[in-house]
Formats: C-alpha cells, structure tokens, sequence
C-alpha cells in the first residue's frame, strides 16, 4: 500500500468514526474540495463541511470504502455514504467516486462526483424526484446547502470550536 493509499483509508476511517482531527490532518492547509452539493470550497471551509455534516449525523454516518488507488500525487476511491438527511429525516444511500491530488503527503485537492438526481429524490422525496434533475433545483441545493455552511461557520467561530 502507497504512503497515499494510507492516507486515503485513514481519511475514510476517521469519517467513519466522526474523528474531525484526524480528517483535518489528512489535509493540506489549501485544499480545495469539490462535489456536486457544496460546489468548490477551500481550506478551511472543507474543515468545516465535515464538521459539520458529522454533527448533523449525530454519530449515524456509515462508510464504506473500495477501489483505493494512489501513487506520488494522485489518487481514488469509490465510497458510499450512508445516513439519515437531516432536514427530512430520510435515509440516504450515496455512492461517490473520489479523486484526490497529493503535496506533502496530504491531500491539497479532492473531488466528490455523485449522481445528485438520485441523492435528491433519496433525500428530498417526490420534491427531488420531480426537479432534482434539473440545474434550477441542483442550484437551489448548493445555495441552501452553503447557507447552512455559512450560518453553522458563524456560530461555531462565536464559541471557538473550529
């Protein structure tokens, strides 16, 4: 196994087990994150995606993982995630395609590719089955999503916890 390839698992390990600090030390401090609900964040946004996403989770976040490959600088894995949508409460099974880029050691780039029709209709019910296909309702997904990122940022800055 690659010094990468260890990397990747232990990223996908610590998520598994809500572990923020070992994910943050996975990171390079410019990373860059991409996936089809946040759209592009860097640095520490990404930190605080995770999270908060393992927050919302509330300990009920499922991971699992394959396909990890990784040489000097790039890297991928196909994980699934699975969970309980919170602002629904609607069971979400989403398989992901990751791909990384490596400086350091670390992770400075990482892209999530899923089907968002699919994610939508799981988590939103007839709503994302409906509209979730289409590019006004996927914007309207990443604009909500960022102001829930925003807004879980700002408080957390106020009490220090990130």
């Amino acid at each position: 196994m690659t010094p990468n390839e260890k990397t990747i698992h232990k990223f996908y390990s610590a998520l598994s087990t809500s572990d923020t600090s070992t994910i943050f030390r996975c990171y390079h401090p410019d990373v860059k994150f991409r996936d089809p609900i946040f759209g592009l964040l860097k640095g520490n946004d990404v930190l605080t995606m995770w999270s908060m996403l393992i927050e919302k989770s509330k300990g009920d976040l499922h991971i699992s993982l394959s396909n990890v490959k990784a040489d000097e600088f790039l890297g991928s894995a196909l994980w699934t995630a699975t969970y309980y949508y919170s602002a629904t409460n609607r069971k979400v099974v989403n398989s992901i395609s990751a791909n990384f880029h490596f400086k350091d050691g670390l992770i400075i780039k990482h892209t999530d590719d899923f089907d968002i029709w699919k994610w939508s209709r799981q988590a939103l019910g007839l709503k994302g089955s409906l509209f979730g296909w289409t590019g006004f309702m996927q914007e309207k997904i990443q604009e909500k999503t960022l102001l829930l990122l925003n807004k879980y940022k700002a408080l957390h800055r106020n009490n220090n916890s990130i």
